[in-house]
C-alpha cells in the first residue's frame, strides 16, 4: 500500500516538510500581519467584541493580581478568573518566563494581536492535526532556534517581536533582546510600558501598584496565561523548561511572594480582610527573610550554658575600681547586645512539671554539686542518681519550710499568709524553699540572690518552678518602686545591714509597704558571740532610729533558732520627733519610686499620709485586691485614655477574655508543663490577672520607657520588676516555659537591635518554650522570620485590621552546631 506523504512512516522526512511549510506560512502570516498593523490606526478600536472582552478579562486578572500582590488591599481572585485560567498554578511559571520577552509590548498591540492571530492558531492546529506529531515539531522548531519557544507558546506575540524572530531564523543568532534579566528593558520601551500600566489601570480599576516594574511584569505575565489556554496541551513539552527560566529570571523576594499569594488563594480565612491581612504578613515575612538573615552563632565565654552577659562581662569586671560594696556582682551590660546563642548543657531534658519539680530536677539540666557538698548537711540540695533533690529545708530551717513558715505567723499572727501578707521579698534566698513552700499559704515571694560562689543557687530556684532572680544589694537601688511588699524577709542573708550609715536597709525601708513587716532571722538575734552582740546593738539603734518597732523576738526550739520581727511606721510622727535627723530624711524632690540604676542614699522617705495617695492605707485582703482597682487610682488618668479604674477593669475584662478563649485553647499549647511564666510588657497585670487559677506564677516586667503601672501590679497581689529590653534580663538561661510579648517589639524597633532582643529572649526561654507575640503585622512578619532561623516551630498566626498574633514553639534542637562557635562580646 502506497504511503502518503504525510505518514508516520517516513517520520523525518515528514517532520522535515512540516517544518519548512510551518515557517513559511508563520513568516507570511507575521508579514500580513504587520501589513495590517501599519495600514490601519483604528484596528485597535474595531476589534472583535469577543476578543476586547477576552482581553479585558485577561487585564481585570492582571490587574486584580496586582493589586493583591503589591498592596494593601483586600480580597481573593474572583472565581470568574479562576475559571477562565484553567491552568493557574502550573501556568503561572510559565507567565513569569514569559514576561521578559513582553516588556516592550504595549495592551493595545496585544489586542490587535489576539484577533490576528486567531487564524494563525488554527492553523497551527491544522498542521499539527495532519502531521499527528505536535511535539516532535515543536522539539524541532526549538532546536532550529535556541530563543524560538514552541508555536503554540509564541503565537500571541506582538508583530514586532515576530519580525525578531524571524530575522533570528533567518541568521540563525540572537540579539538577546528575548534572553534579557528581569528588570533589564530596552530604553525605547520606556513609553510603551507606561502605555501598558495605564491600560492595565483602566481595565482593572485599580490604583497604579506602588512597585511598578513587578505591575508590569504581572501584567505581562497573564497576558501569557490567558494565550497559554489554547495551547495547555502542548505547553507540557516545556514545563519544565519554563520552571527553571522562571526560577533564574525572578529574584528570589519576587518569586516568594507569588508562592505566598499562591497559598493565600488557597488559604481558609473566612472574609476577604482577614485573608488580605494575612497575606500582608507572609510578604513581610517574605521580606524580612532577605533582610533579616541572621547567622546565628554560639557564644563563646567562659560562663558556657550559663552565661548571663551583664553579670558575666568580665573585661569590665577585671577593671573595676573597688569590689566592697559588691560592684562585681551587680550589672555591667556589654555596649553592643550579644546576638549569639547560649548553649545548652549535655543531656539537658525537658523540666520536670510542678509540683513534683519543687522536690527534684534533672541533675543534667542544672549539673552543678558544689551547693550540695557545702549545703547538703543543711538539706538545701542533695545528689540523688540522675536527679537533684530538695528535702526544702534551709540554714534556718533545716526541719523544712512549711514548720518554718508556720512559726512566723505563730510569732505574730497579723502577718496572717495569704490573707493581708501577699507579697514578700526574700532577700539572699538561697534555693528559695522558703518561697517555694509559701504557695501553699497563698504567698508570692520575689526570692533573689547574687551570682556568687554559691554555685547556681537561683537557677535551683528556677528549675525547681520557684520565682527568683539575679540581684545584689549593692551600689543601687533595687528594681522595685518603692512601698511595695508586704513582707522583707532575710534568713542568714550575709547582708550587713547595719553599716555605712545603714544605706542598705534603708533600701528595704524604701520597698516595704507603711505597715509591712521585716523578718530577720539570723544568728544575732538569739546568739551571744562578741561579734553578733555588736551586730545586735548596732542594728537595734538603727532601726530605732529608722522608727521601726521591735514587734517580737521569737525562737524555734526545732531547729534552733530565732527571728526578730519590726514593723514600718505608718505615719510621719516619729520622724518629726527624732532628736536627730540620723537617717536623714530624703530630699522633697527625691523620687522613691525611680528605680533603674539610680544610686543608693542613706535617707529615707515619708510615708503617704494622704488618703488619696499611694501607701496610705494597706490594700484588700488577698484575692480581692486582685480584682478591686486600686484605691488611689480615682484621681488620675489611665493608660489607655479613660478614667484609671475604668481602663483597670477594662483591661482586666480583656486579658480574661483573651486567655480564656484564645491562649488556654487556641495557641497549641501545652498548659500542664508551664509553670515560670513572664509578661515582658505588662500594664495593669491583667494578663497575670487572668491566670491566676493556673498553676503558674508570672513575672511582670514594665519596660523602663513604658508608663511606670508596677505599683498597680504590686497592688493587686501580684509581683514584677522594671527592665530596659534592650539589655539583658538578670535571669539564668533557660529560666522560662512562656514568655508573653504585648506590643513590645514594635516599641523597641527604634533603640533596640531586634535581633539581640531575640537572642535574649531565646536565652532565658526554656527548650520547649512558647513565645507569645502581639504586634503590628510588620513586626509579626519579622519576629516570625527569626524564630524559623532559630528552628521554632510556628504554632499559630493570626492577623485581624493590621494587628497580629503569633505563638512559636522553641524546639530543642539549635540552629548551630559546634564548630560554628564564634566570639562573643564579654
Amino acid at each position: 500500500m502506497a504511503m502518503g506523504k504525510y505518514s508516520r512512516v517516513d517520520g523525518k522526512k515528514a517532520s522535515n516538510y512540516c517544518s519548512t511549510i510551518s515557517v513559511v506560512v508563520f513568516v507570511a502570516l507575521c508579514l500580513v500581519g504587520a501589513w495590517m498593523f501599519m495600514s490601519s490606526s483604528v484596528s485597535v478600536q474595531n476589534s472583535d467584541s469577543s476578543s476586547q472582552e477576552k482581553v479585558n478579562d485577561v487585564n481585570r486578572v492582571a490587574g486584580e493580581n496586582n493589586s493583591k500582590q503589591f498592596e494593601d488591599s483586600a480580597g481573593d481572585l474572583p472565581d470568574d478568573a479562576i475559571k477562565e485560567d484553567g491552568n493557574t498554578v502550573d501556568s503561572r511559571s510559565d507567565g513569569q518566563s514569559d514576561v521578559h520577552e513582553d516588556q516592550n509590548v504595549t495592551e493595545k498591540e496585544s489586542e490587535v494581536t489576539v484577533e490576528d492571530n486567531k487564524d494563525e492558531k488554527t492553523e497551527s492546529k491544522n498542521m499539527v492535526e495532519e502531521s499527528q506529531d505536535e511535539k516532535t515539531e515543536s522539539k524541532n522548531m526549538g532546536e532550529e532556534n535556541q530563543d524560538e519557544k514552541t508555536e503554540s507558546q509564541e503565537e500571541p506575540k506582538t508583530e514586532t517581536e515576530k519580525d525578531e524572530k524571524t530575522e533570528d531564523r533567518e541568521s540563525n543568532s540572537g540579539d538577546g533582546e528575548s534572553n534579557s534579566e528581569a528588570g533589564e528593558m530596552p530604553a525605547q520601551g520606556d513609553e510603551t510600558n507606561k502605555s501598558e500600566q495605564t491600560e492595565s489601570e483602566e481595565s482593572s480599576g485599580e490604583n497604579k501598584s506602588e512597585l511598578e516594574e513587578g505591575e508590569k511584569n504581572l501584567d505581562s505575565g497573564e497576558s501569557a496565561n490567558e494565550n497559554n489556554q489554547d495551547g495547555a496541551t502542548e505547553n507540557n513539552v516545556d514545563s519544565q523548561e519554563n520552571d527553571q527560566t522562571s526560577i533564574e529570571i525572578l529574584p528570589a523576594g519576587a518569586q516568594s511572594e507569588l508562592l505566598n499569594e499562591t497559598n493565600t488563594q488557597n488559604g481558609a480565612w473566612s472574609t476577604q480582610v482577614v485573608e488580605s491581612l494575612k497575606e500582608k504578613i507572609s510578604q513581610q515575612s517574605s521580606i524580612s527573610k532577605d533582610q533579616n538573615v541572621h547567622a546565628w552563632k554560639l557564644c563563646n565565654v567562659t560562663a558556657g550554658p550559663d552565661y548571663v552577659p551583664c553579670l558575666d562581662n568580665w573585661y569590665v569586671i577585671r577593671r573595676l575600681s573597688s569590689t566592697k560594696h559588691y560592684e562585681h556582682r551587680e550589672r555591667h551590660c556589654p555596649q553592643e547586645a550579644p546576638t549569639c546563642l547560649v548553649s545548652i548543657p549535655e543531656g539537658y531534658r525537658r523540666s520536670i512539671k510542678w509540683p513534683k519539680s519543687r522536690d527534684k530536677i534533672w541533675y543534667y539540666n542544672v549539673p552543678h554539686t558544689k551547693l550540695a557538698e557545702v549545703k547538703g548537711h543543711q538539706n538545701w540540695v542533695k545528689v540523688t542518681g540522675e536527679y537533684l533533690t530538695f528535702p526544702g529545708g534551709g540554714t534556718q530551717f533545716k526541719h523544712g519550710a512549711l514548720h518554718y513558715i508556720d512559726f512566723i505567723q505563730d510569732s505574730h499572727p497579723d502577718i496572717a499568709w495569704g490573707k493581708r501578707t501577699r507579697v514578700i521579698l526574700d532577700v539572699g534566698c538561697g534555693v528559695a524553699s522558703f518561697g517555694g513552700y509559701l504557695f501553699e499559704r497563698d504567698v508570692l515571694a520575689m526570692s533573689f540572690a547574687p551570682k556568687d560562689e554559691h554555685e547556681a543557687q537561683v537557677q535551683f530556684a528556677l528549675e525547681r518552678g520557684i520565682p527568683a532572680m539575679l540581684a545584689v544589694m549593692g551600689t543601687k537601688r533595687l528594681p522595685f518602686p518603692s512601698s511595695v511588699f508586704d513582707v522583707v524577709h532575710c534568713a542568714r542573708c550575709r547582708v550587713p545591714w547595719h553599716v555605712e550609715g545603714g544605706k542598705l536597709l534603708l533600701e528595704l525601708n524604701r520597698v516595704l509597704r507603711p505597715g509591712g513587716y521585716f523578718v530577720w532571722s539570723a544568728t544575732p538575734v538569739y546568739q551571744k558571740l562578741p561579734e553578733d552582740v555588736g551586730i545586735w546593738k548596732a542594728m537595734s539603734k538603727l532601726t530605732k532610729s529608722m522608727c521601726w518597732d521591735l514587734v517580737v523576738i521569737k525562737k524555734d526550739k526545732l531547729n534552733g533558732v530565732g527571728a526578730a520581727i519590726f514593723r514600718k511606721p505608718t505615719s510621719n510622727d516619729c520622724y518629726n520627733k527624732r532628736p536627730q535627723n540620723e537617717p536623714p530624711l530624703c530630699k522633697e524632690s527625691d523620687d522613691p519610686n525611680a528605680a533603674w540604676n539610680v544610686p543608693l542614699e542613706a535617707c529615707m522617705h515619708k510615708v503617704p499620709v494622704d488618703a488619696s495617695v499611694r501607701g496610705s492605707r494597706w490594700p484588700e485582703q488577698w484575692p480581692r485586691r486582685l480584682e478591686k482597682p486600686p484605691y488611689w487610682l480615682n484621681s488620675q488618668v489611665g493608660v489607655y485614655g479613660k478614667a484609671a479604674p475604668e481602663d483597670f477593669a477594662a483591661d482586666y475584662g480583656h486579658w480574661k477574655n483573651v486567655v480564656s478563649q484564645s491562649y488556654l485553647n487556641g495557641m497549641g499549647i501545652n498548659w500542664s508543663s508551664v509553670r515560670n511564666i513572664m509578661d515582658m510588657r505588662a500594664v495593669y497585670g491583667g494578663f497575670a490577672a487572668a491566670l491566676k487559677d493556673l498553676k503558674v506564677w508570672v513575672m511582670n516586667v514594665v519596660p523602663i520607657d513604658s508608663a511606670d503601672t508596677l505599683p498597680i501590679i504590686y497592688e493587686r497581689g501580684l509581683f514584677g520588676m522594671y527592665h530596659d529590653w534592650c539589655e539583658s534580663f538578670n535571669t539564668y538561661p533557660r529560666t522560662y516555659d512562656l514568655l508573653h510579648a504585648d506590643h513590645l517589639f514594635s516599641s523597641l524597633t527604634k533603640r533596640c537591635n531586634l535581633v539581640a532582643v531575640i537572642a535574649e529572649v531565646d536565652r532565658i526561654l526554656r527548650p520547649e518554650g512558647n513565645l507569645i507575640v502581639r504586634d503590628n503585622v510588620e513586626i509579626i512578619g519579622e519576629i516570625e522570620s527569626l524564630a524559623k532561623s532559630l528552628n521554632w516551630d510556628i504554632r499559630m498566626i493570626y492577623s485581624k485590621d493590621n494587628e497580629g498574633l503569633l505563638c512559636v514553639h522553641k524546639t530543642m534542637w539549635r540552629p548551630t552546631e559546634p564548630e560554628t562557635i564564634t566570639s562573643a562580646i564579654i
